[in-house]
């Protein structure tokens, strides 16, 4: 459905070495930067990027908003939490694991990025 997200951060770097080590976890290549200074992590379904606002204005988390990531297992989503959280991210919400509601059983992993942008690695198994 989406061609592409980005969210907004004030320390980019500090951004770039937590998605390079989180989005690592689930396989996805190092970030590459644009002209414009923000990092891109692609893969065939998507294309994710950081960045400082373009307007000048100071980056903010989107309070409600939430960005989720595709895991090929539930190693997969442990290992996003973990690599997150050693990045400098921070776990939020329930620890990393199955929960089961109206669209089935997920593997989830929540976590806050250096910029307080909510985002979580899911796995859907079977």
């Amino acid at each position: 459905m989406f061609t592409h997200v980005i969210l907004g951060a004030d320390d980019v770097e500090a951004s770039r070495r937590f998605y390079d080590a989180a989005l690592g976890a689930l396989g996805v290549e190092p970030g590459q930067a644009d002209p414009l200074g923000r990092y891109w992590w692609r893969t065939p379904r998507g294309s994710f990027g950081v960045g400082k606002p373009l307007d000048g204005g100071p980056a903010c988390g989107a309070n409600g908003g939430t960005i989720g990531f595709h895991a090929k297992s539930a190693e997969a989503v442990q290992a996003f939490h973990d690599a997150g959280v050693a990045a400098g991210g921070a776990s939020i919400e329930d620890p990393p694991g199955e929960r089961k509601g109206p669209f089935g059983t997920l593997i989830l992993a929540y976590l806050r990025d250096p910029a307080g942008n909510k985002i979580c690695a899911m796995h859907r198994p079977g």
